[in-house]
């Protein structure tokens, strides 16, 4: 394996032309493709052999490989992009890697590791004086003028980022800056090549993740305070403490002047504001959290941020304070909660909150009725509601099925996927500028006519006229449907127009009625229906769950039998992420707004901090309660529902970062039992804040007739889903006085007709550098992928547990990478450790189901619920879908699959951590994308 290989012939593609490599040794040159194929040639031939260099496998494996290295590489390129040589053979290893190939991956570790040694004792030990000495360049500033390198300011910076910070030490990050820099360099690229030198050291330590994000933190403090300032200005750490509040009020009046931010912000009190700003708060942030932050949040003018962290958080409080009697105060309460990480809104919230077009709400809920102004009106909604961010769920059940007759013209329906197919072209047609594409997810109930090509719309094959990529497809099944596949009995399809009831009832009601339709068709009543055995339907539903990754498993009847909302209409569908259950019809386009709990942040080794849980959710609901008003509408059917219902969904996120902290295993009975408990005070609090909001703003309007009303809270509406069953046995246990919150509930009402969801918070979650919702680990070390680039990632917590039993060194960091970042096979690592840092796909998936049955007995809407399966089967996937409607859930999300032999440790497609569902009971299968941290849905984060 040579370390830089001699060229060979490679078409280079047009944007390689400005891309540069800088070399260990100073010098640049252009980037040539055909050195990553050399060097990945050798790195087969030394595992595999000589006799490899003439098979044809080979060089198409190289060449397959090459190109992956090269879209990674210069996905985020540009004119003028700086490659390091480090950056390339990170992504030749990791590419290695994804394509499972593990023992030519773990040479090449091994040899990279050699030749820094031997570099290491070739250059010797540079001593203390050398080592101060400055470099002798010139950078160039954005203006195009040179001046000298200010080396002791690199130092300063850099020192700053490692303080209060175990076991980091500048000087490796100053040694590797060092060796990225040339003269004449750009200030742009002397801030990448210190971010760059951090980040090479997150594996031997994650804490040098804080000290990557302190030195792109730095970069914007320049960033921010030279547009302001209108020339070149900077601040250290120590420094922009005291400028922060001055900054603060030039940051508002720019940004009113440049018709980005709502001009009542320049009406509060911005001295007051300013000087509640927490200036070191910014020093909480991994390397992940605050360039996602830069990249997709913070406000610019023509790509330059003016928009520094804690000014971003105020500006969200202020616009959540708008109403508030009291701005100021109630701004201060929001910022604080948000700053700290103890709660986070969701993305359109943190777009948008205190900007000239406010759309804060996360999700939206429709249904399209049966005929063509309706289904055209639906497109353009879809289109509108996503301009803004927000996330949708389409209820298409009431569209007539194929051969249908049409009175208007005397012909025959074309059934649902021709209109399907032009919701997909709308969703990815609406993209937000380019922020990101539009989401959207279609619902169909199981006994539609054309039910089984919906099943179809996600296969890469068959005609693509019927096909529909880029849009998300779920299920939406009755109880009466499960109950034929247990007895295995057979099942009617049916198109809607002639049973149009059935789309509005559901348990007892549905099931009669249903029987009475098959009777009906039975006598020749009914023109279109199909009869199928209930199994057979339901192992192709799972099947092409598997191989797709879609439809999705959503049960109808408890998400309807426990909605506090059944007198005021039927849940038809849920949301883009499954965890919104919410009333749809004609005239109602449901509206949800959410944010989320960061359980991390709330819980100590000795289990729950009660009152800072009480005190964040009482605040949470206050702020998502104010969304509502605040919120611009795009179209007039969301803005009546959402201001006669009130719904807001609060979730959490970081439950797996809560279970290390209390030394618990998700596979554990006491991880079901945490999730019990934690979900129970959060379901507590948030229903009796809402119901003091109603003592304080007044009841929402459609509340006479709720559960809430009747005094039926999520706890006991479990109780109405195991009468409509029979059979069904639930857990009920509880810790807290709920009877006393019933008479509250009953006597001052409700402020919100619903308050809990538990949201996917992918995005967030990486902003608050916490595992995602209720998540287990994905892997213990891996590189996450998104639209801000690629990113290592070591589990915190493990490197600490390792540290203290004298287990982490560069050989451990070379076994978590050769095993995925899973412990199992890694003999020297105690078992205690490896259960309770046991990963996604070696958790048995009833423990997720155990947890979530848990969570969902207190939750008046659904849980974006991901389930894993490391070795799937038929078998195993009847067992666990069946396990999660028994076990009373509402909805769950994605399947997560993956072959024992092709287990993913990072990303592909340029998607944050997504992998490849690789079928084993269905081998000519195409595989699955299926994401785990998608920025293509940021609606639900």
């Amino acid at each position: 394996m040579a370390e830089s290989p001699t060229s060979t012939p490679t078409a280079d593609r047009p944007e390689t032309a400005h891309v540069r490599v800088l070399r260990r040794d100073g010098s640049i040159s252009g980037f040539d493709p055909g050195k990553i194929s050399v060097a990945l040639t050798k790195a087969f031939l030394a595992v595999e052999g000589g006799g490899a260099a003439a098979s044809s496998r080979l060089h198409r494996l190289v060449a397959e490989l090459t190109e992956q290295v090269q879209n990674s590489l210069l996905r985020h390129a540009g004119p003028g992009t700086l490659l390091h040589i480090e950056q390339i053979q990170d992504q030749v290893e990791l590419a290695l890697m994804r394509g499972g190939h593990h023992q030519v991956a773990r040479d090449y570790v091994l040899y990279r590791e050699q030749r820094a040694e031997a570099r290491r004792a070739a250059s010797g030990t540079e001593s203390a004086s050398e080592a101060a000495q400055p470099p002798e360049l010139t950078v160039t500033d954005s203006d195009g003028r040179t001046r000298p390198l200010d080396w002791q300011r690199v130092r300063t910076i850099t020192e700053q980022a490692c303080s209060g910070l175990d076991e980091v030490d500048p000087a490796p990050v100053l040694e590797e800056t060092r060796k990225n820099l040339y003269d004449g360099m750009s200030t742009a690229e002397l801030d990448e090549a210190l971010t760059l030198a951090a980040r090479t050291l997150v594996e031997r330590d994650p804490e040098y993740s804080r000290v990557s994000a302190r030195l792109l933190l730095d970069k914007l403090r320049g960033e921010a305070l030279s547009y302001l300032a209108g020339a070149a200005r900077e601040a250290d750490q120590e420094q922009i403490r005291d400028l922060y509040p001055s900054y603060f009020a030039d940051y508002v009046r720019r940004g009113v002047e440049l018709e980005m931010l709502d001009p009542r912000l320049a009406e509060f009190d911005l001295d007051r504001l300013g000087r509640a700003l927490r200036a070191d708060r910014d020093l909480s942030f991994d390397y992940l959290g605050l360039q996602t932050l830069y990249d997709r949040y913070f406000l610019h003018h023509r790509g330059t941020r003016f928009e520094l962290p804690q000014a971003f958080f105020m500006r969200v409080a202020m616009g959540l304070a708008l109403r508030e009697d009291d701005r100021e105060a109630r701004a201060v309460e929001f910022y604080e909660l948000l700053s700290s990480f103890d709660f986070m809104c969701s993305t359109p919230t943190l777009f948008n909150s205190g900007t000239t077009r406010p759309q804060l709400s996360s999700c939206f809920l429709t249904t399209v009725e049966d005929d063509l102004d309706s289904i055209f009106q639906a497109y353009r909604n879809n289109a509108l509601l996503a301009k803004y961010s927000g996330g949708l769920g389409n209820d298409w059940t009431p569209v007539r099925g194929l051969g249908a007759h049409i009175k208007g013209t005397n012909g025959t329906s074309q059934g649902l996927v021709p209109f399907l197919k032009i919701a997909n072209d709308t969703a990815v047609a609406v993209n937000q500028g380019g922020k990101r594409k539009g989401a959207a997810c279609a619902y169909l109930e199981t006994w539609h006519i054309d039910v089984e090509e919906f099943l179809d719309l996600r296969k890469n094959t068959g005609d693509d006229r019927r096909r529909t990529h880029d849009m998300n497809t779920a299920n939406w099944v009755p109880d009466e449907f499960m109950r034929r596949v247990h007895a295995d009995e057979t099942w009617t399809l049916f198109s809607p127009d002639e049973v149009p009831d059935l789309h509005d009832l559901y348990g007892t009601e549905f099931a009669e009625r249903y029987r009475h339709y098959e009777r009906a068709a039975e006598r020749g009543e009914l023109k279109v229906f199909r009869q199928v055995r209930a199994v057979d339907l339901w192992r192709r539903m799972l099947t092409m769950l598997f191989e797709t990754g879609h439809p999705w498993i959503t049960f109808k009847d408890p998400c309807n039998l426990r909605s506090p909302q059944r007198h005021a209409g039927v849940v038809h569908s849920s949301n883009l992420c499954t965890e919104i259950t919410l009333n749809t019809s004609k005239d109602e386009v449901a509206v949800c707004n959410l944010g989320s709990i960061n359980l991390a942040r709330h819980v100590t080794v000795d289990g729950i901090d009660h009152e800072r849980l009480r005190r964040t959710t009482r605040t949470a609901v206050r702020m998502l309660d104010n969304v509502i008003d605040i919120n611009f509408y795009t179209i007039p059917e969301a803005r009546n529902s959402n201001l006669r219902h009130r719904p807001v969904g609060l979730g959490l996120m970081g439950f797996a970062d809560a279970l290390v902290v209390q030394g618990l295993a998700a596979a554990s009975p006491e991880a079901v039992e945490f999730a019990d408990r934690s979900m129970e005070q959060i379901s507590y609090h948030a229903i009796a804040a809402s119901s003091e909001l109603a003592t304080e703003r007044g009841r929402y309007e459609s509340f006479e007739g709720s559960l809430w009303s009747r005094g039926i809270l999520p706890i006991d509406s479990l109780r109405l889903l195991a009468e409509s069953r029979g059979d069904a046995e639930f857990d009920y246990s509880s810790t807290l006085d709920w009877e006393a919150l019933r008479e509250r509930v009953r006597a001052d009402g409700m402020r919100n007709s619903n308050v809990m969801a538990i949201a996917p918070t992918a995005t967030i979650a990486n902003i608050c550098g916490v595992n995602q919702s209720i998540e287990p680990p994905y892997r213990n070390l891996y590189v996450k992928s998104n639209m801000s680039g690629d990113f290592t990632v070591a589990n915190p917590h493990l490197v600490a547990d390792l540290k203290r039993a004298g287990l982490w060194d560069e050989a451990m960091v070379a076994d978590l990478k050769y095993f995925d970042g899973v412990l199992g096979p890694i003999d020297r690592i105690p078992d205690e450790l490896k259960r309770r840092y046991a990963t996604a796909f070696e958790i048995e998936p009833h423990w997720l189901v155990a947890a979530a049955a848990r969570r969902q007995k207190w939750i008046d809407q659904a849980q974006s619920l991901n389930l894993y399966l490391a070795e799937p089967s038929g078998r195993k996937l009847d067992e666990l879908y069946r396990l999660a409607w028994r076990s009373g859930l509402k909805t769950t999300y994605y399947l997560r699959s993956t072959a024992a032999t092709s287990v993913e440790k990072s990303t592909l497609r340029g998607t944050d951590g997504k992998l490849n569902a690789v079928p084993a009971v269905a081998p000519t299968a195409e595989p699955a994308a299926c994401s785990i941290d998608d920025p293509d849905c940021e609606a639900c984060q």
